[in-house]
């Protein structure tokens, strides 16, 4: 395990993974590498493919496909509550549990009425992120499936969120890999939470069908629904924003011209109200992870279901903390 903390969320040098700068991640680090830094402390233990395992519930709700999925996985496969496994074999578990999540979000989104991509054809994707659009779809193109990666990479780890914070208290009780990971994907279902993509998206729209992206923001303040902007927690920038949005730049969206002025939109009327200069006023992360998904063509109702694919890796390093943490607790009782 590295010496560094899973994640840093510091003003000056920015965001961490286990003391890399994620800038450098962003554009070209493979998402299974960044779950092995996050959880294992290096990105050796990449993850494994998923297994072949139908869907076993259809709601209509990519979401609640995806977190009903993910809590069926332990009578199934014999999860047993952390505090009677090993860390290795929790290893194991977050790591199958995180794949398939991203494989029942696939087949969800591909939907009932079309046939299950064959596994061999799946087989044939080079990475998670190229695995799950074929899986989706039925064929990759490379630079959907870089778009979709970065986000994931961006959307990992940010310290002590509240839906990893449920992670970790879900895992202080003891429950299986699976459970766990499934509380943490129901506690970022809001629309203040990994559902702000969805509702960010919908101001990137209506920004382009009016041209007016100042307006669009002074609605959106008026009404309390200027999602996907905040105040940051960096002197400058959020490193995941200037990240995502150079990957938006390189692979010369069309909407990147309406998210630029929406994002400049934003950070004018933040700044405005509050009489401050902070550069860390306006878009956020959320914001920039919509307007990568959308390129990739996922539709706005999965977008929460996105954003717990790539958190996924984050949850799984504090469930593993956690569980060293009350196995150490557990030695100085006895």
């Amino acid at each position: 395990m590295s010496e560094f903390a899973i994640s840093t969320v510091d003003p000056q040098l920015g965001l961490r993974y286990r003391g890399r700068d994620v800038r450098e991640l962003i554009p070209s680090t493979p998402y299974e590498r960044v779950w092995g830094l996050l959880v294992d402390g290096h990105p050796d233990g990449a993850l494994p493919g998923a297994e072949p395992f139908p869907l076993p519930v259809r709601t209509g709700d990519d979401r609640v496909d995806m977190q009903s999925a993910l809590a069926q996985l332990a009578p199934i496969w014999g999860f047993r509550p952390i505090v009677d496994v090993t860390s290795a074999r929790l290893r194991d578990d977050l790591a199958r549990a995180s794949v398939m999540a991203i494989s029942f979000l696939a087949q969800s989104v591909r939907g009932e009425e079309l046939p299950a991509i064959p596994q061999r054809e799946v087989n044939t994707a080079g990475g998670i992120a190229q695995r799950f659009v074929m899986r989706w779809r039925g064929e990759v193109d490379p630079n959907e499936a870089a778009a979709i990666n970065s986000c994931w990479v961006a959307l990992a780890e940010h310290g002590f969120s509240p839906s990893t914070r449920a992670a970790r208290l879900i895992a202080s009780t003891g429950a299986d890999a699976a459970a766990c990971l499934s509380g943490a994907l129901a506690a970022a279902s809001g629309p203040r939470g990994g559902g702000a993509a969805a509702r960010s998206l919908a101001l990137l729209t209506e920004t382009e069908e009016t041209g007016d992206a100042d307006g669009v923001v002074a609605r959106a303040l008026a009404n309390g629904g200027l999602y996907g902007f905040d105040e940051d927690d960096y002197l400058g920038e959020d490193p995941r924003v200037s990240g995502m949005r150079a990957v938006a730049e390189e692979l010369r969206i069309p909407r990147l011209e309406a998210a630029l002025a929406l994002s400049r939109a934003g950070h004018k009327l933040l700044t405005e109200r509050t009489q401050t200069q902070r550069p860390g006023y306006g878009s956020n992360a959320m914001f920039w992870a919509a307007v990568l998904f959308d390129y990739a063509r996922v539709p706005p109702r999965t977008l929460t279901a996105m954003f717990a694919c790539g958190r996924a890796a984050g949850w799984s390093a504090h469930i593993a903390e956690a569980h060293k943490e009350v196995a150490e607790a557990h030695q100085e009782l006895e």
